[in-house]
């Protein structure tokens, strides 16, 4: 059974630098004062207002874009903690001819680093052991520069390390005895591709392996990109597009891309722009009718919701069939609007939250149950824009969860150096690390099942004489929610 650990403390760090630790690119930090060594307490991320140097002059610029996400993240009444650390070495650097090696093995310039000794007059280095809290904690903000009480005490153990035992001591041991980089053309490929991430997926798929390779075992598991992604960051914003050409395209591409067919007999009719604006068919897995009224005025006029419902209804009289109903708009529709819809029994969405149902698709395929989605429809008339927010939250939960099984396996079995462990034990383990979600031991061993299923093989599966014997290891990273 793994050591309980007892977490009562927090300390703030620069958000960028608790993120580099998380992904595994650094495994030290500069606080303000000598940390001792054996101490433990959360990571309390805070904005960059102590550092020496502006953010872009800071960072590295491998590092930029990621610094840059993790701060506009920060909200002003709470800070949400996903980490806790224990200090394993504190070094004190007062001069400046190992600045160049550090800035190489950490996310910091040079510039940033002569600028923070110049200001102290010393550098505290302490090397930290970060472990993964299995699940977030939401507390108040707090003013307090160093040790800060947390609102209630955090019982955990140690099954979620970004680095297992053996990679930690390596990167210790790399640093306290000033060893560079074994690999100093990948690190220039990665600072040289890293402005280019943000608009090309294939430049940002070489940087997440560049990264994945140099950090070595990490707990933050490589993620495919899907190249969909680019046309589906502008549904949004193109929904609000006077050319209703542009957004018809992304409409049918969306629910496409969600798993909505059609079969031959509809192919080629399924899709047209009237007055009333863009209409979709789809006919499997249900008759689906998909229609977003017009933002462009047809002779001064915009068409009311009335007359886009009569359209609808003329599909559907075409059609013949019961449909679900839809209505994907990004006008604000008044209260008599939104009634209207509800008595004509469709719902009604923002182009916003359609892009996160898509987005969700592109990044867990297969993660839209589209026959649970019609449930959510059809639950609830007119508004729907909550109904599906709530629907895609226990999506991620439900990925959430999993994503923490996986790791709490592939972590438990690295640090207790085996090569499998039986049901029972590894709910034990299960129990005694604060997952969000209290499982008992069937529901525990039937998501263990899912997990090593053929068709997912995140787990695999040596099978006893009854369920109760079965024994799992693991095989792959199911990525964690973005």
């Amino acid at each position: 059974m793994s050591t309980l650990v007892i977490i009562n403390t927090a300390f703030p760090l620069p958000a960028p630098d608790i993120e580099a630790l998380l992904q595994g690119h650094s495994i030290v930090v500069m606080p303000r004062i000598f940390m001792n060594p054996g101490r433990q307490f959360a990571l309390y991320p805070t904005d960059t207002s102590i550092n020496a140097l502006p953010t872009e002059q800071y960072y590295r610029s491998n590092f930029l874009n990621t610094a840059r996400h993790t701060l506009e993240e920060i909200e002003d009444d709470t800070v949400l903690i996903k980490a806790w650390a224990r200090c394993e070495h504190c070094q004190v650097i007062d001069r400046p001819d190992y600045l160049n090696l550090l800035s190489q093995l950490t996310v910091w310039t040079k510039e940033a680093l002569l600028k923070t000794l110049a200001q102290r007059g010393h550098i505290f280095l302490a090397y930290l052991r970060v472990y993964r809290l299995p699940q977030p904690l939401e507390i108040p903000v707090h003013p307090h520069p160093r040790f800060i009480p947390l609102p209630e005490t955090l019982t955990i153990t140690e099954e979620t390390p970004v680095f297992g035992n053996l990679f930690f001591k390596q990167r210790c041991l790399q640093m306290q005895q000033r060893q560079s980089s074994p690999y100093p053309e990948l690190k220039a490929l990665q600072s040289a591709i890293a402005s280019l991430s943000d608009r090309n997926f294939a430049a940002k798929e070489i940087q997440q392996e560049i990264a994945n390779f140099l950090i070595g075992f990490s707990a933050r598991p490589l993620k495919s990109i899907d190249s969909d992604l680019l046309w589906i960051e502008k549904i949004a914003q193109v929904a609000n597009s006077p050319d209703p050409k542009d957004f018809q395209l992304l409409l049918e591409k969306s629910f496409r891309k969600l798993g909505f067919t059609n079969s031959p007999t509809n192919q080629g009719e399924e899709t047209e722009i009237t007055e009333e604006g863009i209409n979709l068919y789809f006919d499997a897995p249900y008759p689906l009718v998909v229609t977003s009224p017009p933002i462009w005025k047809i002779n001064g006029v915009t068409p009311t919701v009335e007359e886009v419902i009569e359209g609808v209804n003329k599909i559907i009289a075409k059609e013949d069939k019961p449909c679900v109903k839809l209505i994907v708009t990004p006008s604000k529709l008044t209260p008599d609007e939104i009634l209207e819809a509800k008595l004509s029994q469709m719902n009604v969405i923002h182009p916003e939250t359609l892009q996160r149902l898509v987005e969700l698709q592109a990044y867990h395929k297969g993660s839209i149950d589209l026959i649970k989605l019609q449930n959510s429809w059809q639950n609830v008339w007119g508004s729907a824009d909550e109904t599906i927010q709530q629907y895609l939250a226990d999506i991620r939960h439900i990925l959430e969860l999993r994503s923490l099984i996986v790791q709490l396996v592939k972590h438990h079995l690295h640090n207790a150096g085996l090569k499998d462990i039986a049901v029972d034990a590894l709910h034990r383990v299960y129990i005694t690390s604060n997952f969000p979600e209290l499982l008992t031991i069937e529901e525990f061993h039937e998501i263990l099942i899912e997990l090593s299923s053929p068709l997912t093989g995140y787990l695999g599966r040596i099978k006893g004489k009854d369920w109760q014997s079965d024994r799992f290891y693991f095989l792959r990273d199911l990525p964690a929610m973005s």
